[in-house]
Protein backbone atom coordinates (compact mmCIF):
# COMPACT_ATOMS: atom_id res chain seq x y z
CA UNK A 1 0.00 0.00 0.00
CA UNK A 2 0.93 3.05 -0.93
CA UNK A 3 0.94 6.28 1.75
CA UNK A 4 -2.22 8.24 0.21
CA UNK A 5 -4.23 4.59 0.50
CA UNK A 6 -2.59 4.03 3.95
CA UNK A 7 -3.82 7.81 4.95
CA UNK A 8 -7.70 6.96 3.55
CA UNK A 9 -7.74 3.75 5.26
CA UNK A 10 -6.80 4.62 8.63
CA UNK A 11 -9.77 4.65 11.27
CA UNK A 12 -12.20 6.97 10.88
CA UNK A 13 -13.74 9.23 8.22
CA UNK A 14 -10.89 10.89 6.81
CA UNK A 15 -10.67 13.88 4.30
CA UNK A 16 -8.66 14.52 1.10
CA UNK A 17 -8.51 18.67 0.93
CA UNK A 18 -8.44 19.90 -2.61
CA UNK A 19 -7.06 23.29 -3.70
CA UNK A 20 -8.89 24.51 -6.22
CA UNK A 21 -9.38 28.01 -7.88
CA UNK A 22 -12.23 27.41 -10.47
CA UNK A 23 -14.77 25.03 -11.37
CA UNK A 24 -16.35 24.91 -15.09
CA UNK A 25 -19.36 24.36 -13.27
CA UNK A 26 -19.13 27.34 -10.68
CA UNK A 27 -16.77 29.40 -12.37
CA UNK A 28 -14.07 31.48 -10.15
CA UNK A 29 -13.63 29.96 -6.69
CA UNK A 30 -10.91 31.39 -4.79
CA UNK A 31 -8.73 32.59 -7.65
CA UNK A 32 -5.56 33.90 -5.78
CA UNK A 33 -5.33 30.86 -3.90
CA UNK A 34 -1.86 30.38 -2.84
CA UNK A 35 -1.72 26.29 -3.22
CA UNK A 36 1.48 26.03 -0.44
CA UNK A 37 -0.37 28.03 2.26
CA UNK A 38 -3.63 26.12 1.73
CA UNK A 39 -2.01 22.68 1.52
CA UNK A 40 -0.13 23.56 4.97
CA UNK A 41 -3.54 24.74 6.49
CA UNK A 42 -5.48 21.60 5.22
CA UNK A 43 -2.44 19.29 6.93
CA UNK A 44 -3.11 21.82 10.52
CA UNK A 45 -6.62 21.09 10.54
CA UNK A 46 -6.23 17.62 10.19
CA UNK A 47 -7.15 16.52 6.02
CA UNK A 48 -5.32 13.16 5.43
CA UNK A 49 -4.33 13.99 2.04
CA UNK A 50 -4.37 17.24 0.19
CA UNK A 51 -5.66 17.42 -3.49
CA UNK A 52 -4.07 20.03 -6.22
CA UNK A 53 -5.87 20.87 -9.31
CA UNK A 54 -2.78 20.82 -12.13
CA UNK A 55 -4.96 21.66 -14.83
CA UNK A 56 -5.58 25.03 -16.26
CA UNK A 57 -8.51 24.58 -17.52
CA UNK A 58 -9.47 24.48 -13.28
CA UNK A 59 -6.87 27.58 -12.67
CA UNK A 60 -4.26 25.13 -11.57
CA UNK A 61 -0.45 24.18 -12.36
CA UNK A 62 2.35 21.57 -11.60
CA UNK A 63 4.21 24.58 -9.96
CA UNK A 64 1.27 24.60 -7.22
CA UNK A 65 1.87 20.43 -7.04
CA UNK A 66 5.42 21.24 -6.37
CA UNK A 67 4.54 24.43 -3.68
CA UNK A 68 2.31 22.07 -1.60
CA UNK A 69 4.87 19.41 -1.94
CA UNK A 70 7.22 21.83 -0.34
CA UNK A 71 4.73 22.99 1.93
CA UNK A 72 3.31 20.14 3.94
CA UNK A 73 4.60 16.38 4.67
CA UNK A 74 0.93 14.80 4.00
CA UNK A 75 0.19 12.35 0.97
CA UNK A 76 -0.75 14.84 -2.38
CA UNK A 77 -2.77 13.87 -5.15
CA UNK A 78 -2.68 14.84 -8.70
CA UNK A 79 -5.71 15.56 -10.07
CA UNK A 80 -6.36 16.45 -14.16
CA UNK A 81 -7.19 14.57 -17.23
CA UNK A 82 -4.49 12.13 -17.22
CA UNK A 83 -4.22 10.03 -20.50
CA UNK A 84 -0.98 8.08 -20.36
CA UNK A 85 2.26 7.38 -18.40
CA UNK A 86 4.05 10.58 -19.65
CA UNK A 87 0.91 12.52 -17.41
CA UNK A 88 2.13 9.79 -14.34
CA UNK A 89 5.89 10.59 -14.67
CA UNK A 90 5.17 14.41 -14.47
CA UNK A 91 2.87 13.95 -11.41
CA UNK A 92 5.46 12.32 -9.47
CA UNK A 93 8.19 14.20 -10.21
CA UNK A 94 6.14 17.01 -9.39
CA UNK A 95 5.61 15.49 -5.71
CA UNK A 96 2.19 13.43 -6.47
CA UNK A 97 1.94 10.40 -4.12
CA UNK A 98 -1.14 9.76 -6.18
CA UNK A 99 -2.79 10.43 -9.58
CA UNK A 100 -6.44 10.75 -10.72
CA UNK A 101 -7.61 7.88 -13.12
CA UNK A 102 -10.81 9.14 -14.61
CA UNK A 103 -12.73 6.05 -16.17
CA UNK A 104 -15.06 8.35 -17.81
CA UNK A 105 -12.17 9.15 -19.88
CA UNK A 106 -10.34 5.92 -20.64
CA UNK A 107 -11.18 2.16 -21.50
CA UNK A 108 -10.07 -0.52 -19.83
CA UNK A 109 -6.93 -1.49 -21.75
CA UNK A 110 -5.56 2.20 -21.42
CA UNK A 111 -6.67 2.49 -17.15
CA UNK A 112 -5.60 -1.00 -17.06
CA UNK A 113 -2.12 0.46 -18.59
CA UNK A 114 -2.26 3.47 -16.46
CA UNK A 115 -2.47 1.47 -13.13
CA UNK A 116 0.49 -0.34 -13.90
CA UNK A 117 1.98 2.25 -14.59
CA UNK A 118 1.59 4.38 -11.86
CA UNK A 119 2.52 1.34 -9.61
CA UNK A 120 6.08 1.41 -11.88
CA UNK A 121 5.73 4.78 -10.56
CA UNK A 122 5.13 4.01 -6.77
CA UNK A 123 1.82 6.16 -7.24
CA UNK A 124 -1.28 4.90 -5.90
CA UNK A 125 -4.38 5.46 -8.15
CA UNK A 126 -7.58 7.20 -6.76
CA UNK A 127 -10.23 5.18 -10.27
CA UNK A 128 -13.27 7.60 -10.44
CA UNK A 129 -16.48 6.42 -11.00
CA UNK A 130 -19.71 8.21 -11.82
CA UNK A 131 -22.08 5.73 -12.23
CA UNK A 132 -22.79 1.64 -11.52
CA UNK A 133 -21.07 0.43 -14.75
CA UNK A 134 -17.94 2.81 -13.79
CA UNK A 135 -17.75 1.04 -10.64
CA UNK A 136 -17.80 -2.67 -11.65
CA UNK A 137 -14.93 -1.61 -14.34
CA UNK A 138 -12.74 -0.03 -11.20
CA UNK A 139 -13.21 -3.20 -9.27
CA UNK A 140 -12.56 -5.47 -12.28
CA UNK A 141 -9.48 -3.59 -12.92
CA UNK A 142 -8.54 -4.24 -9.18
CA UNK A 143 -8.35 -0.39 -8.16
CA UNK A 144 -7.25 -0.61 -4.80
CA UNK A 145 -9.00 2.86 -4.38
CA UNK A 146 -12.15 3.95 -5.94
CA UNK A 147 -13.64 7.66 -5.66
CA UNK A 148 -17.41 7.93 -6.28
CA UNK A 149 -18.07 11.12 -7.55
CA UNK A 150 -21.46 12.86 -7.14
CA UNK A 151 -20.96 14.78 -9.71
CA UNK A 152 -21.50 13.92 -13.64
CA UNK A 153 -18.87 15.60 -15.49
CA UNK A 154 -20.43 16.21 -18.78
CA UNK A 155 -23.76 17.91 -17.21
CA UNK A 156 -22.11 19.38 -14.06
CA UNK A 157 -25.66 17.74 -12.42
CA UNK A 158 -25.60 16.56 -8.81
CA UNK A 159 -26.86 13.34 -7.61
CA UNK A 160 -26.09 12.39 -3.85
CA UNK A 161 -28.92 9.69 -3.33
CA UNK A 162 -27.16 8.27 -6.98
CA UNK A 163 -23.50 8.39 -5.01
CA UNK A 164 -24.81 6.86 -1.68
CA UNK A 165 -25.76 3.89 -3.47
CA UNK A 166 -22.76 3.25 -5.46
CA UNK A 167 -20.56 4.09 -2.09
CA UNK A 168 -22.64 1.41 -0.27
CA UNK A 169 -21.91 -1.10 -3.20
CA UNK A 170 -18.91 -1.03 -2.97
CA UNK A 171 -16.59 -3.87 -2.05
CA UNK A 172 -14.95 -3.36 1.51
CA UNK A 173 -11.83 -4.52 0.49
CA UNK A 174 -11.07 -1.39 -1.60
CA UNK A 175 -10.64 2.62 -0.37
CA UNK A 176 -13.48 4.12 -1.21
CA UNK A 177 -13.96 8.22 -1.34
CA UNK A 178 -17.34 10.18 -1.39
CA UNK A 179 -16.27 13.26 -3.87
CA UNK A 180 -18.30 16.15 -4.36
CA UNK A 181 -21.41 17.97 -2.71
CA UNK A 182 -20.64 17.78 0.86
CA UNK A 183 -20.17 20.87 2.41
CA UNK A 184 -21.65 19.84 6.08
CA UNK A 185 -20.90 17.53 8.94
CA UNK A 186 -24.21 15.65 8.36
CA UNK A 187 -23.07 15.36 4.83
CA UNK A 188 -20.14 14.25 5.77
CA UNK A 189 -21.40 11.47 8.39
CA UNK A 190 -23.98 10.42 5.81
CA UNK A 191 -20.98 9.04 3.47
CA UNK A 192 -19.42 7.49 6.47
CA UNK A 193 -22.83 5.98 6.93
CA UNK A 194 -22.89 4.34 3.55
CA UNK A 195 -19.30 2.93 4.01
CA UNK A 196 -17.08 5.52 2.33
CA UNK A 197 -13.38 5.62 3.83
CA UNK A 198 -12.93 9.48 3.24
CA UNK A 199 -14.35 12.00 1.48
CA UNK A 200 -13.19 14.60 -1.36
CA UNK A 201 -14.24 18.44 -0.46
CA UNK A 202 -13.05 21.46 -2.77
CA UNK A 203 -15.89 23.81 -3.48
CA UNK A 204 -17.17 23.66 0.30
CA UNK A 205 -13.42 25.02 1.28
CA UNK A 206 -12.56 27.13 -1.65
CA UNK A 207 -16.00 28.90 -1.00
CA UNK A 208 -15.28 29.64 2.77
CA UNK A 209 -13.86 32.31 4.31
CA UNK A 210 -11.45 30.30 5.89
CA UNK A 211 -11.05 26.86 4.34
CA UNK A 212 -8.40 25.53 7.00
CA UNK A 213 -11.83 25.94 9.70
CA UNK A 214 -14.60 24.42 6.94
CA UNK A 215 -12.24 21.77 6.93
CA UNK A 216 -12.12 20.92 10.67
CA UNK A 217 -15.88 22.18 10.85
CA UNK A 218 -16.66 18.80 8.88
CA UNK A 219 -14.44 16.87 10.46
CA UNK A 220 -15.41 17.57 14.09
CA UNK A 221 -16.70 14.79 16.30
CA UNK A 222 -18.92 14.12 18.12
CA UNK A 223 -21.47 14.59 16.08
CA UNK A 224 -24.79 15.63 17.85
CA UNK A 225 -28.34 14.49 18.01
CA UNK A 226 -31.03 16.45 19.46
CA UNK A 227 -34.13 14.13 20.05
CA UNK A 228 -37.45 14.30 20.79
CA UNK A 229 -38.60 16.85 18.15
CA UNK A 230 -41.91 17.24 17.29
CA UNK A 231 -42.10 21.21 16.09
CA UNK A 232 -40.96 22.55 13.19
CA UNK A 233 -39.66 25.62 15.07
CA UNK A 234 -37.57 23.25 17.89
CA UNK A 235 -35.98 21.59 14.36
CA UNK A 236 -34.93 25.02 12.57
CA UNK A 237 -33.44 26.03 15.98
CA UNK A 238 -31.74 23.13 16.29
CA UNK A 239 -29.91 23.51 12.90
CA UNK A 240 -29.21 27.24 13.19
CA UNK A 241 -27.42 26.09 16.72
CA UNK A 242 -25.50 23.66 14.54
CA UNK A 243 -26.50 20.19 15.60
CA UNK A 244 -26.54 17.72 13.08
CA UNK A 245 -28.86 14.58 13.61
CA UNK A 246 -32.86 15.60 14.09
CA UNK A 247 -34.50 12.54 16.27
CA UNK A 248 -38.17 11.88 15.83
CA UNK A 249 -39.48 9.74 18.24
CA UNK A 250 -42.16 7.56 17.06
CA UNK A 251 -42.86 5.14 19.89
CA UNK A 252 -45.05 5.54 22.60
CA UNK A 253 -43.70 8.75 24.62
CA UNK A 254 -44.68 12.24 25.89
CA UNK A 255 -42.16 13.12 23.25
CA UNK A 256 -44.06 11.52 20.46
CA UNK A 257 -44.30 12.90 17.05
CA UNK A 258 -47.02 12.44 14.71
CA UNK A 259 -44.01 11.77 11.82
CA UNK A 260 -40.93 13.35 11.02
CA UNK A 261 -40.61 16.61 10.14
CA UNK A 262 -38.69 18.55 7.16
CA UNK A 263 -34.78 18.68 7.63
CA UNK A 264 -32.46 21.11 6.08
CA UNK A 265 -29.15 19.77 4.77
CA UNK A 266 -26.69 20.44 7.09
CA UNK A 267 -28.95 17.69 9.30
CA UNK A 268 -29.59 13.88 8.97
CA UNK A 269 -33.18 12.88 10.02
CA UNK A 270 -33.64 9.92 12.66
CA UNK A 271 -36.79 7.94 13.81
CA UNK A 272 -36.45 6.61 17.15
CA UNK A 273 -38.46 3.06 17.23
CA UNK A 274 -39.08 0.91 20.45
CA UNK A 275 -39.75 -2.34 19.36
CA UNK A 276 -41.19 -2.91 16.47
CA UNK A 277 -40.33 -0.16 13.49
CA UNK A 278 -41.12 0.54 10.11
CA UNK A 279 -39.96 2.77 7.03
CA UNK A 280 -40.20 6.37 8.50
CA UNK A 281 -38.73 8.14 5.48
CA UNK A 282 -36.02 9.25 7.74
CA UNK A 283 -31.75 8.92 6.72
CA UNK A 284 -31.47 6.74 9.55
CA UNK A 285 -33.25 4.65 12.45
CA UNK A 286 -32.67 4.24 15.67
CA UNK A 287 -34.26 1.31 17.26
CA UNK A 288 -34.13 -0.04 20.85
CA UNK A 289 -35.69 -3.68 21.96
CA UNK A 290 -38.89 -3.73 24.14
CA UNK A 291 -38.53 -4.87 27.64
CA UNK A 292 -41.87 -5.00 29.59
CA UNK A 293 -43.44 -2.40 27.93
CA UNK A 294 -40.69 0.19 27.69
CA UNK A 295 -37.38 0.76 25.89
CA UNK A 296 -34.26 -1.91 26.36
CA UNK A 297 -31.61 -0.28 27.53
CA UNK A 298 -29.49 0.33 24.70
CA UNK A 299 -30.12 0.10 21.04
CA UNK A 300 -28.46 0.12 17.20
CA UNK A 301 -28.30 3.19 14.68
CA UNK A 302 -29.45 1.70 11.38
CA UNK A 303 -28.99 2.77 7.62
CA UNK A 304 -31.13 0.87 5.35
CA UNK A 305 -31.36 -1.63 7.64
CA UNK A 306 -27.64 -2.40 8.27
CA UNK A 307 -26.40 -1.58 11.63
CA UNK A 308 -23.81 1.31 11.59
CA UNK A 309 -23.43 2.39 14.95
CA UNK A 310 -24.41 1.60 18.67
CA UNK A 311 -26.90 3.44 20.91
CA UNK A 312 -25.21 3.42 24.59
CA UNK A 313 -28.12 4.08 26.99
CA UNK A 314 -28.88 4.40 30.50
CA UNK A 315 -31.14 2.21 31.93
CA UNK A 316 -35.47 2.76 31.20
CA UNK A 317 -35.83 5.86 33.97
CA UNK A 318 -32.88 4.97 36.15
CA UNK A 319 -29.26 5.98 36.85
CA UNK A 320 -26.00 4.10 36.34
CA UNK A 321 -22.84 5.85 38.00
CA UNK A 322 -20.46 3.57 35.72
CA UNK A 323 -22.48 4.28 32.38
CA UNK A 324 -19.47 6.36 31.02
CA UNK A 325 -16.90 3.56 31.95
CA UNK A 326 -19.72 0.91 30.30
CA UNK A 327 -19.69 3.37 27.06
CA UNK A 328 -15.75 3.85 26.38
CA UNK A 329 -15.28 -0.04 25.99
CA UNK A 330 -18.15 -0.56 23.50
CA UNK A 331 -16.33 -0.95 20.12
CA UNK A 332 -16.87 0.56 16.62
CA UNK A 333 -19.01 4.11 16.73
CA UNK A 334 -20.92 4.90 19.67
CA UNK A 335 -23.90 6.85 19.91
CA UNK A 336 -23.80 8.22 23.74
CA UNK A 337 -27.71 8.72 25.33
CA UNK A 338 -28.70 9.13 28.59
CA UNK A 339 -28.84 12.23 30.91
CA UNK A 340 -26.56 14.51 28.43
CA UNK A 341 -26.78 18.15 28.64
CA UNK A 342 -24.90 21.63 28.75
CA UNK A 343 -23.36 20.93 32.02
CA UNK A 344 -22.24 17.28 32.01
CA UNK A 345 -21.67 16.79 27.67
CA UNK A 346 -17.99 17.97 28.17
CA UNK A 347 -16.75 15.54 30.68
CA UNK A 348 -18.68 12.46 29.01
CA UNK A 349 -17.15 13.24 25.69
CA UNK A 350 -13.73 13.11 27.36
CA UNK A 351 -14.37 9.55 29.29
CA UNK A 352 -16.60 8.07 26.18
CA UNK A 353 -14.70 9.63 22.97
CA UNK A 354 -18.37 8.93 20.94
CA UNK A 355 -19.09 9.20 17.61
CA UNK A 356 -22.28 10.96 18.41
CA UNK A 357 -24.13 12.98 21.58
CA UNK A 358 -27.73 12.59 22.11
CA UNK A 359 -29.81 14.84 24.08
CA UNK A 360 -33.78 15.25 24.63
CA UNK A 361 -35.03 16.01 28.17
CA UNK A 362 -32.68 18.06 29.45
CA UNK A 363 -32.77 20.86 26.59
CA UNK A 364 -37.02 20.83 27.09
CA UNK A 365 -38.83 23.87 28.58
CA UNK A 366 -41.34 20.84 28.49
CA UNK A 367 -42.18 17.32 27.45
CA UNK A 368 -41.70 17.49 23.26
CA UNK A 369 -41.33 21.43 23.57
CA UNK A 370 -37.62 22.43 23.25
CA UNK A 371 -36.03 25.26 25.07
CA UNK A 372 -33.87 26.47 22.19
CA UNK A 373 -31.42 28.31 24.70
CA UNK A 374 -30.41 24.94 26.29
CA UNK A 375 -30.19 23.50 22.62
CA UNK A 376 -27.56 26.39 21.49
CA UNK A 377 -26.04 25.78 25.57
CA UNK A 378 -25.95 22.02 24.30
CA UNK A 379 -23.89 22.30 20.67
CA UNK A 380 -22.10 24.64 21.94
CA UNK A 381 -20.63 22.78 24.78
CA UNK A 382 -19.20 20.13 22.64
CA UNK A 383 -18.00 22.62 19.52
CA UNK A 384 -16.04 24.01 22.58
CA UNK A 385 -14.63 20.69 23.15
CA UNK A 386 -13.56 20.19 19.87
CA UNK A 387 -11.62 24.21 20.06
CA UNK A 388 -9.44 23.09 22.80
CA UNK A 389 -8.56 19.46 21.36
CA UNK A 390 -7.58 21.51 18.31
Amino acid sequence: MGRFRDALAAPGLGAIAEVKRRSPSAGDLRPDADAAALAKAFEESGAAAVSVLVDERFGGSFADLQGARAATSVPLLAKGFFRDQGDLLQCRIAGADAALLLLRELNDEQAGLMLEGGRTLGLDMLVEAHDAEELDRAVALGAEVIGVNARDLGTFAIDRTAQLELVARAPRDRVVVAESAIASRAQGAEAELAGADAILVGSALMRADDPAAKLADLLARPLVKICGLTRQEDVDAAAEAGADLAGFILAESPRRAEAPLPVPDTMLSVAVFVGERRDAGTDLVQHYPEESGHRARDGVLLRGGERVATVVDLPWLGEDEDHWERAAVVEGRILLAGGLGPGNVRPAVEAVRPWCVDASRSLEARPGVKDHARVRAFVDAVRSLEAVRS
